[in-house]
C-alpha cells in the first residue's frame, strides 16, 4: 500500500481545488451507497451528494487546510479515514469560517471514492 498520508493528501488537494471550480466534478467521487453528513443533514447518494454541493450559496470558495490525519480504516481493505480542519473562505469575506470534514475513502480500480463524508462549520 502507497503512503496513507500521500494519498491522503493528494485526495484533499483534489477535492479542494475542484470544490473551488467546477464543484458538479466531485460527484465522480461518490457512488450510490456513499453518505454526506453535512451540518447534521444526511445525504445518501452521487446524485443527491452533487445537487447538494452545487447548491451551496456561495460562488467563491477556499479552503485552507490547517490539519490533516489519516488512518487505515479497515485491516481486509486497503480504505483509509481522512480527518481535516481549516478556515474556509467564502466569497472573499473577510472572516473566514473554522470547518472540520472527515472522510472515508474506499479502493476501487487503482483509485479511491468516498464512501462517508462529514462536514462542521466549527464555531465558538
Amino acid at each position: 500500500m502507497a503512503d496513507i498520508n500521500t494519498i491522503a493528501q493528494q485526495f484533499v488537494d483534489f477535492y479542494y481545488q475542484t470544490f473551488a471550480g467546477t464543484r458538479s466534478q466531485l460527484k465522480g467521487l461518490y457512488r450510490d451507497h456513499s453518505m454526506l453528513t453535512f451540518e447534521g443533514n444526511a445525504i445518501q447518494g452521487a446524485a443527491a451528494i452533487a445537487e447538494k454541493l452545487e447548491g451551496l450559496p456561495f460562488t467563491q470558495v477556499k479552503h485552507k487546510v490547517t490539519t490533516l490525519d489519516a488512518q487505515p480504516s479497515s485491516p481486509a481493505v486497503a480504505s483509509l479515514l481522512v480527518s481535516v480542519t481549516g478556515l474556509l473562505i467564502v466569497d472573499d469575506s473577510e472572516n473566514p469560517l473554522q470547518f472540520s470534514q472527515v472522510f472515508q475513502l474506499i479502493p476501487e480500480g487503482g483509485s479511491y471514492y468516498v464512501f462517508n463524508d462529514i462536514f462542521r462549520l466549527n464555531y465558538g
